[in-house]
């Protein structure tokens, strides 16, 4: 039985009259990718108000890794709310933190003991690696890349890299923040080979710590293992683990932000350990919850212990109920089958992507990803690599009208990104590739006419 089932036009008139009303009551500013309104929503497939229902590609942004509404966290979730919703993890001590706390920092790459901090959102995770890494080595410069995604906070969005997008007219932004090149192979110089361009790149690092900021006054190199809003584009792993041991040399801390390529996402619980790196900080959140607000920075303990007793903390932190979700979220998400059957499905979407880029190879530029966390780009032509952002929402749009829910990435906004649940089942996962093979051959034919 196919999964997507569409019983009006998209948007239907519900769908159009509470999108109205969304328009009325809030800013311009907050973005909407898609009209549609959401009733309900379980697995992979999310209803909305006029009763179709679709699969959804975009899985909150990657937040959903175990499904919508999956049952063991629901369950969780209606215990908690009885006993406990809020005492601020300031003012006493809950069990739920705590298991969490004990359960990340077992679950966190490489040896020796670890803490935990809880937080919100990725963007104040991303700021406390940050507060941490400084409060630990006396030092104030921050490292990142080009096509980097931290947040939306002040001095998140100064570690940002996509400008007009998420910057234009909000600064002045936070100081002390050093930006360096991103080896994204896919848009190496024509005639350089990936190893010469990736042999490039690292010896790049060294020069920019000369010509950029001094190591010596770095506390922190934040970076991606995958890159999201950048267009999920993974970080050669010889690149990251030169950038690892230029950290070890030089005393910089080594921050993984895997706010949104972690919890299982690339088919391991941490996209780390593609590349045998061992971050000092690590920072995951979207997944962790199953749709509920938490986030987490995990790392080695005596730089977590840096900073002083009071330095730390937030009024939600730790909240009882983001925090038995994340447990249940664990329960399934942390075992050899879940990403096992997560790796399965990246093959096999891959497989289905690279299909659809030879039927269309001078549209669809590249295939990438790092196991089930995967894009396309579409490019103006295959020669010259023009990012083509109109064709991006153009098949965005047509998924859509078909059923599935895809939303956009990339630096230049031209990339459609796949982040479904790995919940997903087989049949579900070719009745949304089908889709979007559909929706990329008439925006191709149409671009090509037009």
């Amino acid at each position: 039985m196919p999964s997507i089932s569409l019983v009006t036009e998209v948007p239907g008139p519900r769908s159009r009259a509470l999108g109205a009303r969304r328009e009325a009551a809030t800013p311009v500013g907050a973005a909407r990718l898609t009209p549609l309104a959401i009733v309900r929503a379980h697995g992979a497939t999310m209803t909305d108000a006029d009763g179709n229902t679709f699969l959804d590609f975009a899985g909150g942004i990657g937040m959903l890794a175990v499904g919508h509404t999956p049952d063991n966290v629901v369950a969780a979730l209606h215990e908690q709310v009885d006993e406990l919703l809020h005492m601020c993890a300031i003012v006493a001590t809950h069990d739920a933190p705590v298991s969490l706390a004990e359960r990340l920092n077992a679950a966190a790459p490489g040896p020796g003991p670890k803490r935990t901090l809880l937080m919100n959102s990725g963007a104040e995770a991303v700021e406390a690696a940050v507060h941490i890494s400084r409060s630990f080595t006396r030092r104030q410069g921050v490292v990142v890349f080009d096509g980097a995604y931290h947040g939306r906070s002040n001095l998140t969005l100064a570690m940002t890299s996509k400008f007009n997008l998420f910057k234009r007219g909000f600064g002045p932004f936070a100081p002390e923040v050093y930006r360096f090149g991103f080896p994204n192979v896919y848009r190496r110089p024509a005639g350089m080979t990936e190893e010469t361009f990736v042999d490039w790149h690292i010896a790049q690092l060294s020069h920019s710590f000369t010509a950029v900021v001094d190591p010596a006054h770095v506390a922190a190199v934040v970076v991606e293992p995958v890159q999201g809003e950048g267009g999920f584009i993974p970080a050669p792993a010889r690149w990251l683990r030169a950038l690892r041991d230029l950290c070890t040399q030089h005393g910089m801390l080594f921050v993984a932000d895997e706010v949104q390529c972690g919890m299982g996402r690339t088919g391991r619980l941490w996209a780390c350990e593609h590349a045998g790196i061992v971050p000092d900080l690590l920072t995951t959140a979207k997944s962790l919850g199953a749709g509920l607000p938490i986030s987490a920075v995990i790392g080695r303990e005596d730089v977590m212990n840096a900073p002083h007793p009071g330095g730390l903390g937030g009024t939600y932190s730790g909240s009882p109920l983001a925090c038995v979700a994340a447990l249940a979220v664990l329960d399934t998400l942390d075992t050899p089958a879940f990403h096992a059957r997560a790796t399965a499905l990246g093959e096999r979407m891959r497989a289905r992507l690279l299909a659809i880029q030879a039927a269309h190879p001078n549209f669809v530029g590249d295939v990438r990803g790092l196991g089930p966390m995967l894009a396309i780009e579409l490019v103006k032509s295959a020669t010259t690599r023009e990012p083509w952002m109109e064709a991006t929402a153009a098949v965005n749009a047509a998924t859509l009208q078909r059923g599935v829910i895809t939303i956009r990435a990339g630096l230049h906004s031209n990339c459609v990104r796949l982040l479904p649940p790995l919940t997903l089942t087989d049949e579900q996962a070719d009745e949304g590739m089908a889709v979007l093979h559909q929706a990329v051959s008439e925006v191709a034919a149409r671009m090509a006419s037009a």
